[in-house]
């Protein structure tokens, strides 16, 4: 036995002498009466396994009341051409204005060009919704806390598009920039030929393509574990930003408005989840760390 193992004398009537309730008690307490101490709230921001259904209804709601807001604000041509204006002098300015030079460089190659015209119009969708399985798959701890950084991400750019309605290149008056969608005949915009009318031409900052493209390369980046995937993870946001350019529908500033908007994606889900998404673990649910010893404890 230890020294510090405390004797009773035989017949001796122990005092009851009552407990202070910790937090801990209270927990346990309430745990037991079936109720959560930190209430609604504190449910909401703890990581759950996501569920199928929902989340498939919750995207498809969320891209339709997206596309619909985006649609309806109103395209302003005249504002958004002078904010073109505004946006080449700005770069210009800054000694950054070659989305000319090398609009006009890719198009020379054919195939090329054609790639980013169909790079453009489908890679946005495709690498977006594929990495949200992934994370839905192989890191469900951390899903609802990145897929919240993508939907505010989207949010914040609707009222971009609605507070600075801007035209792309290639709408630009005398911009001398080639629609290569339209010199090419191919479908890769829904801002050109026959698909015009299905989306709004003048909402162009923020860039969403840098925005989602950035989102998934970070992802990837940071928790996928075979190195050259990691690689593809960070070209991929920096080929797109040659797409945009390279295709007239965005200016470098745009990207910088997507970059931004991000920005403010990650620090929604910071506050809300008390952790950026790739620092929660991988796998939902609390791990409750061991509970000390008391101190004096016999030692057998």
């Amino acid at each position: 036995m230890s020294d510090s193992t405390v004797t009773q004398s035989e017949g001796r009537e122990e005092a009851a002498v009552p407990r202070a309730v910790t937090g801990e008690d209270r927990q346990t307490v309430a745990g037991r009466a079936g109720q959560d101490p930190r209430g609604v709230l504190g449910r909401l921001r703890r990581p759950r396994r996501p569920r199928l259904w929902f989340e498939i209804l919750l995207i498809a709601v969320s891209y339709w009341t997206y596309s619909l807001i985006r649609n309806a604000v109103p395209e302003q041509k005249d504002k958004a051409l002078r904010n073109a204006d505004w946006i080449w002098r700005t770069e210009h300015h800054l000694g950054i204005a070659v989305e000319q030079t090398v609009n006009h460089a890719v198009n020379s190659v054919t195939w090329l060009i054609i790639g980013m015209n169909y790079y453009y119009a489908t890679l946005h969708f495709i690498m977006t919704l594929g990495v949200l399985v992934w994370l839905y798959r192989w890191h469900p701890g951390r899903y609802a806390a990145a897929r919240l950084v993508l939907f505010a991400t989207t949010g914040v750019a609707l009222v971009g598009y609605y507070l600075f309605p801007l035209a792309p290149p290639r709408l630009m008056r005398d911009g001398h920039f080639v629609d290569t969608v339209m010199v090419h005949h191919t479908w890769g915009s829904m801002a050109s030929g026959d698909l015009k009318h299905m989306s709004n031409q003048y909402a162009a900052m923020p860039s969403m393509h840098i925005g989602w493209s950035l989102w998934c390369g970070l992802t990837i980046f940071t928790l996928a574990s075979v190195p050259w995937v990691r690689v593809l993870g960070l070209l991929y946001p920096m080929t797109t930003l040659l797409v945009i350019v390279s295709t007239a529908n965005h200016f470098w500033l745009d990207a910088v408005g997507g970059v931004l908007c991000l920005g403010f994606g990650f620090t929604v889900a910071r506050v809300w989840y008390r952790a950026l998404p790739y620092a929660l673990p991988r796998l939902p649910g609390r791990t409750r760390t061991p509970e000390p010893e008391p101190a004096g404890a016999t030692v057998s």
